[in-house]
């Protein structure tokens, strides 16, 4: 049978889903920022991709493999709107290249949140050369878990957790990607090697986070994350958030409508 090619996002929330992947045989894996593994899978060049959610609507008919994903039920940490201006004085959004989803998600709740209407402006994840911009910056990743406070007397900034202002908003969790690809490329066994991984993952956090990370602080913070911060499973909640997610950005014309489909 012919090897599986996988497109991972290289951020520390996703490596629970991919532990030992990289030593069997079935797959061949890679590590790319959210953008460029829905731009992959778009093109054909890999088979399956932990795809920003968002994208799934925007490809070919895709399927998704069940009881997975990177999702938050409340504040997530690593999505964040920064900010020195109160909400409803934003006028202009700086938006982190790296992102689908959360592009998506801060348009979403812009318009149905905080009832503003914000001009948008891709830039690369640089907060300084972001605010020096715009009003808002939107940083994911990584770069948001790790961004240090900025103490600031005369102008204080803000970071707004988009995972917990959809959930407070929604009551329903957020779902920011999961594994998609084309149907028939995946077999129940490759599922369940999938599967597998993230139960791997999910009982050696700290090993992860620390095969992640090499500075202590940032290890123990990276453990305290993946466990506190990240939910792994596509349950009813999460599938409920995932269609209500669509629904509003649709209604905002960033998507096309689509159904759920996902591998048996």
């Amino acid at each position: 049978m012919s090897v599986i090619r996988l497109g991972a996002v290289e951020y520390l929330n996703a490596r629970p889903l991919v532990v030992g992947l990289d030593h069997n045989p079935a797959f061949d894996l890679r590590f790319d920022i959210p953008a460029q593994c829905a731009a992959l899978l778009h093109s054909g060049a890999i088979d399956v991709g932990l795809i920003p959610s968002i994208e799934y609507l925007r490809g070919d008919p895709y399927c998704i493999v069940p009881d997975l994903a990177v999702a938050s039920r409340g504040a997530v940490a690593s999505v964040a709107l920064y900010t020195r201006r109160a909400t409803a004085d934003i006028r202009s959004i700086a938006l982190d290249t790296s992102s689908r989803t959360s592009v998506a998600l801060v348009k979403v709740l812009c318009a149905r949140v905080f009832g503003i209407e914000p001009t948008f402006e891709s830039h690369g994840p640089d907060l300084g050369a972001m605010l020096d911009r715009a009003d808002g910056a939107l940083l994911i990743g990584d770069r948001a878990l790790l961004q240090p406070p900025v103490s600031d007397p005369l102008a204080p900034l803000a970071k707004i957790d988009l995972g917990e202002t959809w959930t407070r908003a929604t009551g329903l969790p957020f779902v920011y990607a999961f594994w998609a690809g084309r149907p028939g490329a995946l077999a129940s066994h490759h599922v369940g090697a999938l599967q597998r991984a993230r139960d791997e993952g999910l009982a050696s956090l700290e090993a992860v986070a620390a095969a992640y990370f090499s500075d202590p602080a940032e290890r123990a913070l990276g453990a305290r994350y993946l466990r506190d911060n990240i939910w792994y499973r596509m349950g009813e909640d999460e599938r409920a958030g995932l269609e209500l997610f669509y629904r509003y950005a649709h209604e905002l014309d960033l998507v096309p409508r689509g159904d759920l489909r996902f591998y048996s």
